[in-house]
């Protein structure tokens, strides 16, 4: 079967074949029948499959007809994060080019200064993320009452993410008559529960198993120690000795370690960039476009870079932390081996990964091999040059780095503690110089000369507490007698005059 066969408009199959695409994929060649049939369709289908042209090529078919209005968007697609709704906006701009079409693009980073502008000019194709759509409804710049067709991508992402709140507020601002496509990799519980709410007698479109590996992609696991040290040295050595890479991308859990291993990596001179969430979106679509591009061969990223992003070119997947989810390893993994090229998938396994590891075979279905080699990262820490434990303790014991020795100060102050004392400014008086301590008399003396029986002290008398160093409680307790208040302040003691005429 061919394009020319699932009704599309002549606009839109010149323009499929202008980017030389002849054969739909499975997922294209059941949807887009039923999106132009004006019907609810849930789609099943693995990452890399063509999901998005299934639902881009007939919205741009049904949208030749009729005009936008002032912010009020004709169709909505929703997307999880900002790289998938920028790579979205991009094959709107690549299949729509001969349409007169206006595009907008809702996601954070952005001013609301030039999304309002957009807004105002009408939208046919309003391409957002939960959060900023919502921002802009609650300002009152947005109606989503004119939304014909609602398109929810990558909903188990969503659902990770924490959006199903969201989902379910928007799914309730546009009309009950809309058209609804619903795209997901994996079926959970509550993504059943959802499609089920919002979905009216949908068309399921089911290419592969949810939650299936593809089978160009080659897997390995490899084991490593407890120490951070270790995965480091080996990930460079699994990048050193890695066949036919030519780029990767490394996923970790989280944004901090993220940072880690992009500056060990290049210290250790591998040319690499990094991706995570908490970096603004010019660095992220530059980073993103130099990898894109051939500019950076290596990609450091968390689990942002793990849904629907279109880099066809992916020889190598590692992943660096096992991840915590096993649909994660799916998404991860689908990064390489896309449109029928192979690709290699190997993944860092420390002891306290095996129940994750095992998550993820039960999910797949298969057991994931064990690397061939001899994988010693202890053999490898005095060539790279990090310092194993041991090392680290015996250097702490003699005095090296770790934790300061006696006299010595953490941070700057230990730097300046080189400097002469005039440049420190220190004021600090030699031991010979300081004012001799007056000698206290003996206890017996003291507690002769202390009054008793209640007695008013005199105003020079010794029994007053040093406010420099007073004495300690319990042997305040012990040197007084019944009736001695020698141990209370001398304020206390004063006697309180009567009030005139009392």
């Amino acid at each position: 079967m061919s394009f020319s066969d699932l009704g599309l408009s002549e606009k839109v199959l010149a323009a499929v074949a202008a980017t030389g695409y002849t054969t739909p994929t499975p997922i294209q060649e059941q949807a887009i029948p039923h999106v132009l049939a004006r019907k609810d369709v849930l789609g099943i289908a693995q990452t890399g499959t063509g999901k998005t042209a299934a639902f881009v090529l007939p919205m741009l078919t049904i949208l030749e007809k009729g005009r936008a209005r002032a912010r009020m968007p004709r169709t909505l697609i929703l997307e999880p994060t900002r790289e998938l709704a920028a790579q979205v906006k991009e094959n709107f701009d690549r299949y729509g080019a001969g349409q007169k079409l206006n595009v907008a693009l809702l996601i954070g980073g952005v001013s609301f200064g030039d999304q309002d502008a957009k807004l105002m000019r009408g939208v046919d194709v309003l391409i957002a993320t939960p959060g900023r759509l919502l921002d802009h409804t609650e300002r009152g710049g947005l109606l989503l009452t004119g939304v014909e067709l609602l398109v929810i991508d990558e909903a188990d992402r969503m659902l990770d993410m924490g959006f199903i709140p969201d989902i379910e507020r928007i799914c309730k601002l546009v009309p009950f008559t809309r058209q609804t496509l619903f795209f997901t990799a994996t079926m959970p519980p509550e993504i059943r529960r959802i499609t089920e709410a919002f979905l009216h007698n949908p068309q399921k479109v089911e290419v592969s198993r949810p939650a299936t590996t593809a089978v160009t992609v080659t897997q390995a696991q490899v084991p490593a120690g407890r120490e951070a040290h270790e995965k480091r040295e080996l990930l460079r050595r699994l990048l050193r000795e890695a066949k036919d890479l030519k780029n990767a991308i490394i996923f970790c859990n989280r944004k901090r370690e993220v940072a880690i291993v992009h500056k060990s990596l290049q210290k250790h001179g591998f040319s690499v960039g990094a991706l995570h969430g908490d970096m603004d979106q010019p660095a992220r679509m530059a980073a993103l476009d130099q990898f894109r591009k051939g500019e950076l061969p290596l990609l450091v990223a968390s689990d942002v870079a793990a849904r629907g992003l279109d880099i066809p070119e992916v020889s190598h997947v590692f992943n660096f932390d096992v991840p915590h989810h096993a649909d994660d390893y799916v998404h991860r993994i689908g990064r390489t081996g896309r449109a029928g090229r192979t690709g290699t998938a190997i993944s860092i396994v420390t002891p306290l990964d095996q129940k994750s590891m095992a998550a993820i075979e039960k999910l797949i279905g298969q057991s994931i091999p064990r690397a061939e080699g001899d994988y010693d990262v202890h053999a490898e820490a005095g060539e790279q040059g990090e310092r194993p434990r041991e090392q680290r303790g015996r250097e702490r014991s003699r005095g090296g780095r770790g934790k300061p020795q006696r006299g010595e100060r953490r941070g700057h102050d230990r730097e300046r503690s080189h400097e002469p004392r005039e440049a420190r400014g220190e004021a600090r008086a030699a031991p010979e110089a300081r004012p001799a301590r007056e000698a206290r008399p003996p206890r017996e003396a003291r507690q002769s000369s202390e009054p008793r029986n209640g007695a008013r002290p005199q105003a020079n008398s010794s029994h007053v507490p040093s406010i420099g160093r007073p004495e300690p409680r319990r042997q305040r307790e012990i040197d007084s007698e019944p009736g001695d208040h020698s141990h209370l302040p001398a304020f206390l003691l004063r006697p309180v005059r009567s009030p005139a005429g009392a």
